[in-house]
């Protein structure tokens, strides 16, 4: 990676950027949506999920995998180390969810009242309770977005292809994390400028995940960091699938929605990979 152009960390860094600030989009929708939109929400979060599970085991873990073999030359003890970096991973993004309040949790899905209440007068509501709830959910997001923004920076430094498709993946997957930092504060404030700022802001978290990565990690990258940080990429990401992604998409939608949207982006993962070997 250190003989990268400058513009490939451009085009990384913009890639990152694209899916921290996706939550702006959340704002929008937790303003505008009805409940007949929620199906496309639900096939784009199932769209999502597939293409990180299948990118996960398909492609990033045997990255990993292929880093730890040329330093350790052992097939079997580098997918060793490959499996306690991925279920590293997991543990990490599963304490960072245990840390964190439910009910200002970015990643428990709003449900199709908590939706419509936005319509309610705002007044009539505890506007300094809800206040605190939307701040500590940015800041909750902010937690959460750190590794998903590393992830997708180091990917696209690895491979703008790969990189862009995770990038596009997050970016569904903080969709809703932009409804729940913008339903509370609008309902607190009565200004929706003002909750469409906060979810946009809390969306930076991401590329500053990815500067302080690039900023710590750089300078030790070989095949050791890269193995380590395919690993525990793949675990983070395995972890939103299954604990964040496809419970939402079935709340948003249906089991069918669900299973559609996550085969149809296995799918296009798929073909998208074996397409970029042709070329």
């Amino acid at each position: 990676m250190e003989n990268l152009e400058f513009s490939h960390y451009l085009i990384a860094f913009s890639l990152t950027l694209f899916a921290g600030l996706s939550t702006s989009i959340g704002a929008i929708l937790a303003f505008f949506s009805k409940k007949k939109n929620y199906t496309i929400l639900s096939l784009g979060m199932g769209f999502s999920a597939g293409v990180m599970i299948y990118v996960s085991f398909m492609e990033i873990l045997k990255k990993a995998q292929d880093s730890f073999t040329i330093l350790v030359s052992n097939e079997a003890y580098a997918e060793l180390l490959t499996l306690i970096c991925f279920f590293l991973g997991i543990a990490l993004s599963a304490i960072i969810d245990r840390l964190i309040p439910e009910d200002v949790n970015p990643h428990e899905p709003k449900s199709n009242q908590e939706l419509k209440e936005l319509k309610t007068d705002h007044k009539t509501i505890n506007a300094n309770a809800l206040k605190r709830t939307g701040l500590f959910t940015a800041l909750a997001i902010g937690i959460h977005n750190f590794p998903e923004g590393f992830a997708t920076f180091i990917s696209a430094l690895d491979s703008l292809t790969l990189g862009a498709t995770i990038a596009l993946a997050i970016a569904i997957h903080n969709i809703p994390e932009g409804m729940a930092v913008s339903l509370p504060i609008y309902h607190a404030t009565g200004e929706r400028k003002k909750a469409f700022w906060y979810a946009t802001l809390s969306g930076f978290a991401e590329p500053v995940g990815a500067i302080l990565g690039y900023f710590l990690l750089l300078p030790l990258m070989g095949d050791a960091t890269l193995g380590i940080t395919f690993a525990i990429v793949a675990g983070i990401m395995i972890y939103i699938s299954f604990d964040e992604l496809l419970p939402a998409a079935r709340v948003y939608g249906n089991a069918h929605t669900t299973i559609a949207g996550l085969v149809f982006g296995m799918f296009i993962m798929a073909s998208s990979l074996l397409l970029f070997k042709f070329i």
